[in-house]
């Protein structure tokens, strides 16, 4: 497998991941969502929309483009829109990915952290960090879950979402 086919492979999962993640709290009470719970960020609500706007930026980022205001700054919608908001970004960063020739990857670009400060970065670290990010804070919101009383998180660690693609 090339560098490119996994991290394609892994933004694939990343989908997958959310998108069970988003099934999982869609069946818990509204209200849980936006309960404090002690974490990075304050409530469950607040931990997706991070989550959903890192996917976002790092996005804007490899495309060279403008960087919108970071989205948990702005946003104002309903649960429903940051569920519906988070896999939108997540399949767009993976039709994405899946768009771009091998040597994206390992082409570098230029772009302005929230401090203002410029970074450059190759592209292959800059998807591996998105992806890898919002797999950890998944797995603070199966702790911020289990606090809240939940007790049927998802399982979805990559290696359960391989043996199943091999399934399919």
């Amino acid at each position: 497998m090339t560098l490119e086919d996994l991290l394609r492979d892994y933004a694939a999962y990343n989908c997958w991941a959310n998108d069970a993640f988003v099934q999982w709290l869609r069946s818990k009470p509204i209200a849980t969502m936006t309960t404090p719970v002690a974490s990075s960020f304050p409530t469950i609500r607040d931990t997706l929309l991070h989550i959903w706007g890192a996917e976002k930026i790092w996005l804007e980022r490899l495309r060279q483009q403008p960087t919108e205001p970071f989205l948990p700054t702005v946003f104002q919608g309903t649960m429903a829109e940051v569920f519906d908001g988070l896999l939108a970004a997540s399949a767009a960063l993976a039709e994405y990915l899946q768009g771009q020739p091998a040597d994206f990857f390992q082409q570098s670009c230029t772009f302005r952290l929230f401090s203002g400060k410029e970074d450059t970065r190759p592209r292959y670290q800059m998807t591996l960090h998105c992806i890898q990010h919002s797999t950890y804070h998944r797995g603070q919101l199966v702790t911020m879950g289990r606090a809240l009383g939940f007790t049927d998180p998802p399982q979805t660690d990559y290696i359960h979402y391989a043996r199943l693609a091999i399934a399919l």
